[in-house]
């Protein structure tokens, strides 16, 4: 079951997000509030501490739909009856999974000294996230195009049991090239699956370059919405947006869908949307320095 006892923060974690956990006012705009950015900073200090790589880039995109999300909208079982009634959320794009091992330390579910082993031999955190519900992970995410397909399944799976849990998934754009998410989003529509929701980080980035000179999807909205996808378009490090986006009632029985237009390694300065910074060596110390 969920560690209950895990600390709510980090040791290292300054004031600021202390402070910032319990200021539950929107932030608005592109600037990243106290607590986006002392997780960001958290982030940065496994890696330097530990001296291993990461996803940062593909990571900072997505910190601020993560916190609105378990802010607010996932339900998390408070005892072990209420296990197979709790909300769902997949992380597709399982390379982002700093930011989801950040705010899962953040809510209590991972305790610190497990993040602080990230990337050790035998560590249970690793460069992608491996399933294990009792610390908030649902899927084991990594190779691309897997986690829509599942979602669906599960959110299908709650009609036909008639559980009241809800499905969240986070793709990145360019993982939507993958053809497995269509044919899963038309099965979505296809049994109605209001309890789904997709959110997709529109970073226009990929790990070998624009996404839009790999494979040009530049009707993003459109095609969900062609599929019979409820859509909406949102800054996507924006918690009021997103929040709003999130709280509009379907007007009619269909999955959701909210794209996010992000900025890969938000947060970063002059690295920001750097293809150097989507799965960085060990950053240096005058990187991190700068960072901070």
């Amino acid at each position: 079951m969920i560690e209950q006892n895990a600390k709510r923060h980090h040791d290292h974690l300054g004031s600021d997000m202390k402070q910032a956990s319990t200021d539950h006012a929107p932030t608005r705009g592109a600037e990243l509030d106290a607590r986006s950015k002392e997780i960001r900073r958290r982030i940065l200090e496994v890696l330097a501490m530990r001296k291993v790589a990461g996803h940062i880039g593909p990571a900072f995109s997505i910190i601020e739909i993560l916190l609105v999300l378990y802010d607010e909208f996932i339900r998390l079982p408070q005892a072990a009856a209420e296990i197979d009634d709790r909300d769902r959320f997949i992380l597709s794009k399982g390379h982002g999974c700093l930011a989801l091992y950040a705010v899962l330390e953040y809510k209590g579910l991972i305790l610190p000294e497990l993040l602080d082993s990230y990337g050790s031999v035998g560590a249970p955190l690793g460069g992608l996230p491996e399933r294990n519900i009792a610390r908030g992970i649902e899927a084991t995410t990594g190779t691309l195009g897997h986690g829509l397909p599942m979602a669906v399944g599960m959110a299908l799976a709650g009609r036909i049991t008639e559980k009241p849990f809800h499905v969240y998934v986070l793709v990145g754009d360019g993982e939507l090239n993958e053809g497995a998410n269509w044919e899963a989003a038309f099965h979505a529509v296809k049994h109605q699956l209001s309890n789904l929701t997709v959110l997709v980080d529109r970073n226009n980035q990929q790990c070998s370059g624009p996404a839009e000179s790999v494979l040009p999807m530049p009707y993003m909205s459109a095609l969900w919405r062609e599929i019979g996808f409820n859509v909406h378009h949102v800054p996507g490090h924006d918690p009021h947006a997103i929040r709003e986006a999130l709280l509009i009632p379907l007007s009619t029985p269909r999955p959701r869908v909210i794209v996010c237009e992000t900025t890969k390694g938000k947060g970063l300065g002059e690295f920001e949307e750097s293809a150097e910074w989507h799965c960085r060596q060990v950053p240096t110390l005058s990187e991190i320095t700068s960072l901070f």
